[in-house]
Formats: structure tokens, C-alpha cells, sequence
């Protein structure tokens, strides 16, 4: 973004929550702020949004601080158990502990949100955090949050997701989607009885195919009915629906990965687009009839979310800042860009479709009468209606929306009526007062915080009923200048002037003429022109940011900031940084080069708009760097290629793993303008690989797609496949492995030892301490397996399956789990805190040690044939790196970071 309250046309347009500070010491403690502001609450209460006995608990509520809350997240099958834990173990421990004289309450489950996976908890976090007693309870939720199994999120936050009824194979917008806790809702959606579906086409498979199935899990067998009715079947069991997360800020697109892709999910995309104006997706073509072209096909979508930037003052009980910072003008300066964002949304969504508008502001002016202006400029309610949610999440204490509603201007005076201002120069529109048409706004759902002792929020459902096509918004009225000729030059020889500089007098001409087109005439796409309004104008630097700044991206409201803020300056070498610059290399499209000469040009009124499929003359991977190390110096993001079905290594890995024939073979994709498998495979769904191809050189600007489902390993034996299975990967591929890279444990003995253990001897007598599996990887040949724990009964047996990647090398067995995960599992399982045995380094340096005495030893090895080949590392070593490559991806010693300092991924 350009300088705060200045910069370039539109660049503040459809952005997510506001950025970060940069300085963690620059944050407000929340007892320091005084909590009055009198324009605020004269505002709130001239609305008379609560019974006149209500007020004193409305802004009592607003000035206590937040109670804490949480979510368990992922599939029912991982969320339910570590729930159980929750109320089980933890639950009977904090009801007994007690602070300053009194017991604590403890966590207590949402009434509304469902199968109970919501939490909310009135101990303060700092009690949580250093009391004693509390450390148990403090360790469980840090090592649930490292791994993703428990999110941390405000609950009127969760609200909007559970509004869109997601159905299986629906396909979703986010469109201001960072940081991604409503994200991670809605792909959890998208995936829903994804795991039940699979399980029983294995196990209908199972015959024909001679492949064995595991005992399902009570979970996956309850699940199983359910799906059978209303289950998604067309893909095998596999989800077909996808997820589109979106949001302006380059930055926050990345962290918005970070937090999401937690959840490995091949049905997930994310781009990096201007919410206002996202640009439309096209599909591959569909063959016309005889003698005529081929039709074009655009995206709609069932769903979309617009939780919207806005002013935030729902969110004053966490973010003191509203406190000092609110203004009325800062709604007023946010209406048009979220009616525009709505508008974006309408023009999407398929016919019968639904949208969720939601902020954390409880501002008629930015609820109500955006919701009213954007069903008027889309056609009326024949167009769009309000759908009545007052039957659904039954326990939820809410409001009716507002019929009408006052306006306050920057001067603290009160309107209720457009007459009242329509002469007056400034930023109000007849769209912000209560419509003239009749309008059900009751429908729109409104939470106060002393309902429920929750922060405020503001929702409202609508379905669009058939196609529509935006009428023009209407803008400002403006201040009326003389048109004639000779008042125009009256008022420029006014301008002083030095005589030299004629930037004064060409200022006045352009306040009395403002130019009315772009430069291009407007004949460029729309991602094009959002790549050029966002090209900086000084020097971009590429200092990394600290994870301070990481942690405030997540725990930032979704508000931007205004002219009235007081703004940080910047980092230095960072002042005019511009977070869309440059643009990857499909998107540069200009109207000067060749290739985008002939682009057609969208109408953001029509909804059949897209960006043209022409693609630009591919790059090489020395042009990346070129360009990547060439002025701007901020990374692009690596073209999305995908692999040849018939692809030498996919054959070596589908004849090493022996995949089911069933498993598809047209998703994998690399990451590199080459197109080769040189490190990864992603994999990713048939819906996304469409979109990707099709879209490949149009402007779209995508920044994430695919899991890691392959890695490539160094290997010390021939004919042992160079491709292990990456952990995210391994639920995606694990049910379609052969029987020969799978391996059985039953007993939680077992995994225990394996959990603690790092690298455990396989050979000479080593496989008798491995319990059930010693027989079965002392045989097993050299490479990643799956580790399959199994269903059983009895106080050593488990009663859900869990799958875990697994390596066998030379000498020795490894779990592929980064160490967070080991011991998030000792904690959830056993209720124990374990130190970690790293077998493999005790063993590296006494092996290096001996090379050095005995150089001819290696050369006696290559003559005995043991399969050591010249230059390769010691086993030990090799095994350790095997499990540093397993969980070290690009972002890995970001995750590690964010985990060990408790920030980044929500703990508590």
C-alpha cells in the first residue's frame, strides 16, 4: 500500500485488515487506554440499538476485555478427539484451581456452534500463560495450536462461514480473506465427509483390486450413513468442490497461505487481487455446434464471503485503538468501496446462489446501508434477496437489523434524512440514509457484545435469485466550478506562481478539468491495470519482516487505517513499499506489448466480463532471476506447470508405491518455469488444475496452489525410489498405496516408543525393541513407507486409525513428523512430556570420526558392494536429513519460529 490517507487511485480498495505495526513495543496495553470517546457513544446511542435498560450493559461489556476462544479445527474425525481431551483430562483440573481467593471458571462450550468444537474462556490470558497450575492446560493448547488442531479465533468470527450452507462440490469465493481463520472454516466445509466417502469406496474396492482396508474408525463409520444420501460420489469419495481465498495485500496473501495450508487442501487457491474489481475466471471452452466457435465459459460461484474491511468497532474489547482512533468519517470513507466489493460479489455468484456480507462493525452506514445500495444498483429484490437465518444456529442471542438509522458527519451533527445534506459538497450519498424502498433489513443479523459476552458483528445472507447487471454507483457531489473558459483561466493566473515551477497553475486547471480517463483509454484488463496503479514510485526494499510483524497480520482487526490515525514510520527503505509490485510475470501485461494488443476488455457492470486466455511467450527460469534480482527485488511467484500423466518419474513412483489405478494421474504439478520434477510435486483437484491452465498468462495473479505430495530424497541404494511422501501429502495418497509399502501397528506401546525415539536401529538385533512392526521393516525394502495405526480393543489399542509417513534406511527406522508434532501427539495420547532421543547424531560423529582414522574403510565398502557410493553422507546422516527435508519446505523455519514463541499459529 502507497502512504496512509494518500497514494494512488484505488489502492486501499477491497484490502483485508489493516497492516501491521512494525514495532511490537508501539502496541497499546489495554488498561492504559481511557475508553470514552463521546462522538462514539453519543452516535450508538442516538441509534437506539438497545432497550433503554440495556445501554449500561451494552457499553459495560464494550469496555471489559475479551473473554479468550478457540476452535477445533480440521475434519470431525481429528477435531472430536482432541475436544474429548479438552473435557475429559482438562476440564476437571482448571475446575479445582483457584486465583486470587476465588475458583476460576473454566472453558465452556458455544451453544450454537456445532458438535460443540467452539470454546470460550473469561481467565485472562497473562493468568493462563504464568499461574502454575494452568501449565498443563497452557501446554495442551500450545502444542494443539502448532500442529493446527485448535485455531484461535473470536466467536462472532466464526458466525459468517456457518451461514453459507456449503454443500459438497460447491465451489467458494473468500474474497478478503486474510489471515484465514473463516478460510480454514470453509475448506473444512468443502472437504466435509470427504474421509467417510473413500473409506467406503475402498472398501467396495477392495474385492475387485485384492487390496486389504483397515477397520474404519466410530467417527468415519457414523459419517458413512450421512454421506451415502447427500455425499459428493462423482471423484471417487474425493471432494470436487474448491475454495478461492483472496486478499489485496501481497504480504497477507502469504501468511493467509500460512495459516490455511495447515489443513492440506488440493481444492484450495489463493490469489492476490483488488476485491473491488476481481477479475473474472474463465473455464476451459465447451465445443460449439457444427460450424460454430467454441463457447466461452466463466466461473460463478455458489458461495462467496465478503467479510469486508471495515471500521472495526465491534472489536473495540480487543482493539483499545478504537477507543482514541474512532471518527465518523471513517465510515463514510469506507461505504463505497464495500458497496463495490458486494456489487463484485453479486456479479459472481451463480443464480441461486448465496453471499455472506459481514463486519466487525456495528455502523449502520457500513451494514445496512451498503446492503441496501448494492440490492439497488443489482436490480432490486427481483435481483437479490435477504434470506431469514432466524432458525439456524439455534443459541445464538442476536438482533434484527436496522430499518433506519441516523448518519453523523465529521463534525459530530446528526442527519436522519438525504434531503438534510443532498446540497451539500462532501462524501455523502443519497445510499447512505435508510432506502426509500421498502426494504426486509430486519432479516440482517446483529450481535451485541453484552448478548453473549462476545465482541459486535454484523451479518446478512443473500441470495441472488437471477442474473444481474450493476447499474453505475452514484459518486459525491461535488463542489460546482465555474465552467466557462474565462473562469478557468481566471483561476489559474490566481495560482502564484516562482516564474520557473508550472506544477501550481497545472494543479488549478486539473482541479477545474480532472482528467476522465486512464491513460490506455481503458483498454487494458483489469488485473493488468491493478498491476500498474500498484507500480512504485521510488525504491522497493526487500528487508525480511520480523515475526513480530507476522503475529500482528494475525491478530490485527480486519480495519484499515485513515487519515486520522497518526501512522509509524516506516522501516527504513520501506517508505513507499508497494505490496502488489512487481506482479508475477503472466500479469504484466501492458497494452504496448504485443500479446496484449488484442485483449478484449471487461465492463465490471456485465457479469460475463473476463480476463482474455491469451497467454504471454513463457519465461525461462534465468529470465526469473533476472527479473527477480533486477530493482524491485521482491520475489515472483513460480509459474504453475503440470505433469504428463505418462511422466517417467510419476511411472517410478506409481510402480514403487503400487498406487491404485484409481488414484488420478492428470494432478500433479511442479513449481518452476521448466516444468521438470527437480525437488516437489504438488498435487491438486481436477477443478483447480483447469482454472490454473486455462488462466495461465490472463493477469490472474495466483500465489498458492497444490499440497506437497512428493519429495525428492537422496538415496544410498539403486533401484529404490528417489520420491518419499510428504507428510501434508500422505492423507491425500495413503488409502490408494499397495500393500507393499504399508506397514501395521496396533499397540500404543509401540508408537510410543517410535514418538520418542528418533532413528532406532533396524539391523542386527534392533527390530526385536520395535514391538508388532520389528518382523515387517526389518523385510520391508529401502524407502518411505505408510505407517498405518490401527483400530483395536483393550487399554494398548487404539480407537481411531491415524496414517504417518515412514522411512527406512541401511540401518535404521524413522517417523517422517517434524518434533512438534511428536510431541503434540505425547501430550494428546499418553498425557506425558518426553525428551526427544536423536539417535542419528551420536551416530554421525562417531562414523565421521572414523572415516578420518580410516580413509581405506570406504574404499573396502565400494569393493564389498554395500551399496555406499562415493560422496554420499553416513546412514545416520542421511536419515536426518530425510526428516529435516520432511519438514523443512520453504516456510519451514517460519512454522518453527511461530510454534517455539507461541505467535503466528494462535496459541494461547
Amino acid at each position: 500500500m502507497g502512504k496512509r490517507g494518500g497514494g494512488r487511485r484505488g489502492s486501499d480498495r477491497g484490502r483485508g485488515r489493516g497492516t501491521p505495526r512494525t514495532d511490537r513495543s508501539q502496541r497499546v496495553d489495554y488498561t492504559e487506554v481511557a475508553k470514552t470517546n463521546s462522538l462514539f457513544e453519543r452516535y450508538y446511542n442516538q441509534l437506539s440499538i438497545f432497550e433503554d435498560d440495556e445501554k449500561g450493559d451494552f457499553w459495560a461489556a464494550l469496555r471489559r476485555e475479551l473473554p479468550n476462544s478457540f476452535r477445533f479445527a480440521g475434519s470431525k474425525r481429528q477435531a472430536i478427539p482432541v475436544q474429548k481431551i479438552l473435557r475429559e483430562r482438562y476440564i476437571p483440573e482448571i475446575t479445582s484451581i483457584e486465583y486470587d481467593g476465588a475458583k476460576v471458571d473454566p472453558p465452556t462450550a458455544i451453544p450454537w456452534f456445532p458438535h460443540q468444537l467452539a470454546w470460550q474462556m473469561t481467565t485472562p490470558k497473562n493468568v493462563v500463560r504464568k499461574f502454575g497450575p494452568f501449565k498443563s492446560f497452557q501446554q495442551f493448547l500450545v502444542s494443539e495450536t502448532s500442529v493446527g488442531n485448535i485455531s484461535r479465533q473470536e466467536i462472532v468470527s466464526m458466525i459468517p462461514p456457518l451461514l453459507m450452507d456449503i454443500r459438497p462440490g460447491m465451489t467458494v469465493l473468500d474474497l478478503c480473506a486474510a489471515p484465514g481463520s473463516k478460510s480454514a472454516q470453509l475448506i473444512e466445509m468443502v472437504h466435509g465427509g470427504e474421509e467417510s466417502r473413500i473409506r467406503k469406496v475402498l472398501r467396495d474396492q477392495s474385492q475387485t483390486d485384492g487390496r486389504e482396508v483397515s477397520p474404519d474408525g466410530e467417527l468415519v463409520t457414523e459419517e458413512i450413513n450421512d454421506e451415502v444420501e447427500h455425499g459428493d460420489w462423482s471423484d471417487q469419495g474425493r471432494s470436487t468442490g474448491l475454495l478461492i481465498a483472496n486478499d489485496v495485500d501481497y504480504k497477507r496473501a502469504h501468511m493467509l497461505i500460512h495459516q490455511i495450508k495447515r489443513l492440506h487442501s488440493p481444492n484450495l487457491i489463493v490469489t492476490n487481487h483488488d476485491a473491488t474489481m476481481y477479475p473474472s475466471i474463465k473455464l476451459s471452452s465447451e465445443n460449439g455446434a457444427s460450424g460454430k466457435p467454441a463457447q466461452s465459459r466463466y466461473l460463478k460461484f455458489d458461495r462467496v464471503l465478503a467479510d469486508v474491511p471495515c471500521t472495526g468497532d465491534g472489536t473495540s474489547r480487543k482493539n483499545v485503538n478504537v477507543w482514541k482512533d474512532w471518527v465518523p468519517g471513517n465510515a463514510l470513507g469506507l461505504y463505497p468501496t464495500q458497496v463495490r466489493i458486494l456489487v463484485r460479489a453479486l456479479q459472481m455468484t451463480k443464480a441461486g446462489g448465496r453471499v455472506v456480507y459481514s463486519t466487525c462493525s456495528m455502523n449502520p452506514i457500513e451494514n445496512e446501508a451498503v446492503i441496501s445500495s448494492a440490492i439497488e444498483r443489482c436490480g432490486g429484490l427481483s435481483k437479490v434477496s435477504i434470506l431469514d437465518c432466524t432458525e439456524q444456529l439455534p443459541g445464538l442471542i442476536r438482533r434484527p437489523g436496522l430499518k433506519s438509522w441516523d448518519v453523523m458527519d465529521r463534525d459530530g451533527s446528526i442527519y436522519d434524512a438525504w434531503a438534510q445534506v443532498e446540497t451539500r459538497p462532501g462524501k455523502f450519498v443519497e445510499g447512505m440514509f435508510p432506502p426509500k424502498e421498502s426494504l426486509p433489513l430486519d432479516r440482517c443479523i446483529r450481535v451485541y457484545p453484552h448478548l453473549q459476552d462476545t465482541g459486535g458483528f454484523f451479518i446478512a445472507v443473500l441470495e441472488k435469485r437471477s442474473e444481474i447487471k450493476a447499474k453505475p454507483e452514484a459518486e459525491p457531489r461535488q463542489a460546482e466550478f465555474k465552467s466557462s473558459i474565462i473562469a478557468a483561466v481566471d483561476e489559474i493566473e490566481a495560482r502564484p506562481t516562482n516564474g520557473i515551477d508550472p506544477a501550481p497553475k497545472i494543479d488549478a486547471l486539473d482541479s477545474i478539468a480532472p482528467p476522465k480517463a486512464a491513460e490506455d483509454g481503458g483498454s487494458s484488463s483489469a488485473a493488468a491495470r491493478q498491476n500498474r496503479e500498484n507500480a512504485p514510485t521510488g525504491p522497493v526494499s526487500s528487508r525480511k519482516h520480523t515475526l513480530d510483524d507476522q503475529a500482528d497480520v494475525y491478530m490485527s482487526a480486519k480495519r484499515p487505517k485513515f487519515r486520522e490515525e497518526v501512522e509509524p514510520p516506516a522501516p527504513r527503505g520501506e517508505e513507499d513499499r508497494q505490496v502488489h509490485w512487481p506482479p508475477p510475470p503472466g500479469a504484466q501485461l501492458d497494452i504496448s506489448r504485443p500479446e496484449a494488443a488484442n485483449l478484449p476488455q471487461p465492463d465490471f457492470t456485465n457479469e460475463e466480463s473476463a480476463p482474455t486466455s491469451n497467454a504471454p511467450k513463457p519465461q525461462t527460469t534465468a529470465d526469473y532471476k533476472t527479473q527477480r534480482h533486477s530493482g524491485h527485488q521482491q520475489r515472483f511467484e513460480e509459474p504453475f506447470k503440470y505433469l504428463a500423466s505418462n511422466h517417467p518419474e510419476l511411472e517410478s513412483i506409481y510402480s514403487f508405491y503400487k498406487l491404485s489405478p484409481h488414484f488420478p494421474r492428470d494432478r500433479f504439478m511442479v513449481r518452476n518455469s521448466l516444468g521438470e520434477p527437480v525437488k516437489t510435486v504438488y498435487y491438486t483437484s481436477s477443478l483447480a488444475r483447469e482454472i490454473l491452465t486455462t488462466n495461465e498468462g490472463t493477469g490472474i495473479k495466483f500465489v498458492h496452489c497444490g499440497v506437497k505430495l512428493f519429495v525428492k530424497q537422496d538415496v544410498q541404494k539403486e533401484n529404490t525410489c528417489k520420491w518419499r511422501i510428504q507428510t501434508e501429502g500422505l492423507p491425500i495418497v495413503e488409502a490408494w498405496v499397495g500393500e507393499e509399502r504399508v506397514t501395521r501397528l496396533w499397540k500404543k506401546s509401540t508408537l510410543k516408543g517410535l514418538l520418542v525415539e528418533m532413528f532406532p536401529k533396524v539391523t542386527g538385533d534392533g527390530w526385536r525393541e520395535l514391538g508388532e512392526i520389528g518382523e515387517r521393516v526389518r523385510d520391508i525394502s529401502y524407502g518411505c513407507c505408510v505407517l498405518r495405526v490401527e483400530k483395536g480393543e483393550g487399554e494398548d489399542a487404539f480407537s481411531e486409525r491415524m496414517v504417518m509417513p515412514l522411512w527406512r534406511s541401511l540401518h535404521s527406522l524413522n517417523l517422517m513428523l517434524p518434533k512438534e508434532e511428536r510431541k503434540a501427539m505425547l501430550l494428546r495420547l499418553y498425557n506425558e512430556v518426553i525428551p526427544l532421543q536423536d539417535n542419528s547424531k551420536a551416530r554421525f560423529e562417531k562414523k565421521k570420526n572414523v572415516n578420518k582414522e580410516s580413509a581405506e574403510g570406504v574404499t573396502t565398502n565400494h569393493a564389498n558392494g554395500d551399496g555406499e557410493t562415493h560422496g554420499t553422507v553416513p546412514d545416520g546422516q542421511e536419515d536426518l536429513q530425510a526428516i529435516i527435508d520432511a519438514t523443512s519446505d520453504e516456510e519451514a523455519s517460519l512454522e518453527e519460529s511461530t510454534v517455539e514463541t507461541g505467535v503466528g499459529a494462535g496459541a494461547i
